[in-house]
Formats: C-alpha cells, sequence, structure tokens
C-alpha cells in the first residue's frame, strides 16, 4: 500500500485517453531528442519528442525515431534523408547537437496506421516541411472521429 497523504480528486482534473490526432499537417516543435540503442543492439537511433503548438490539438505529443547507425545502409539513408528534411525546415543545415533542433517551429505532416502489436491506431510522422504557411487543420468530421474510412483500412 502507498499513503496518499492529502490528495483529493476534486482538486485535480482527470485525464483522459488519448486517441490519435486526425491525418494532417500541425505546427510543431521538438522538445526532447536522446539517442538510444536498437532492440537486436546492432545500431542506434534518434528518438526525437514534438509537440504540437496550435490548432484544436496544441500539447499533443508525437514521436518519431531516425535510425542513424545500423548495419542496412537502406535504413541509414532513410534516417539521413528524414533528419535533412528537419534540418532544412528549421533552417538548421549543420547540428552539431540534436539539442539545436528544438523549440524551432516547423510543419509536420502526421499519418495513422494501425500498431503491429496490438492493431490499435497509433500516429506516426509521415514528413517535415518549413512554416511556411498555416497547416492545414483537420475538418469538424476528422476531428470526430467521422472522417469516413481510416487510412489503415483503405
Amino acid at each position: 500500500m502507498a499513503h496518499l497523504d492529502g490528495f483529493d480528486a476534486h482538486d485535480v482534473d482527470p485525464n483522459v485517453g488519448f486517441d490519435p490526432i486526425p491525418v494532417g499537417k500541425y505546427l510543431a516543435i521538438i522538445t526532447a531528442s536522446e539517442m538510444k540503442p536498437t532492440k537486436a543492439g546492432t545500431g542506434e537511433y534518434l528518438e526525437l519528442e514534438l509537440e504540437v503548438i496550435e490548432g484544436p490539438y496544441k500539447g499533443r505529443k508525437l514521436w518519431d525515431r531516425l535510425t542513424l547507425k545500423h548495419p542496412n545502409e537502406t535504413t541509414v539513408q532513410i534516417a539521413k534523408g528524414t533528419l535533412s528534411s528537419i534540418c532544412r525546415s528549421v533552417n538548421v543545415m549543420k547540428p552539431r547537437d540534436s539539442v539545436e533542433l528544438h523549440n524551432l517551429p516547423l510543419i509536420a505532416s502526421v499519418g495513422c496506421k494501425k500498431r503491429e502489436d496490438n492493431g490499435e491506431p497509433t500516429n506516426y510522422i509521415r514528413g517535415y516541411s518549413k512554416r511556411d504557411a498555416p497547416p492545414a487543420r483537420p475538418t469538424a468530421a476528422a476531428a470526430n472521429g467521422a472522417g469516413g474510412t481510416p487510412p489503415w483500412k483503405r
């Protein structure tokens, strides 16, 4: 048992479940980054945490993983291409540390797919671009989950 001295649920808003956000383009910033070993231990990936900074999904978190060290050169080239897109989007062409990419607005193109482990829908980042134009906002129907056939069922 744990003593919960002084906790009163009346004083705290309850957490709600987080369904994936609708497919679309969102103004976001990278808020955290860390190099981590791959599950097999044969490489490393850069894990990025992003936060949507405007619109109805402001404050929502998204994650991306860029496998920058791996025996499969194609995997590395794809990750380097994504990193190049991020760098160009925030105008930091030669970062020495991933922290240089933090807190700079960019457009994250967000998709939705089924998770392999449990079949539940989850967001993923399809790409990045500069903040030249405001991002497209999801329609009211998409925001309410009534956007027709989910992309993973098409």
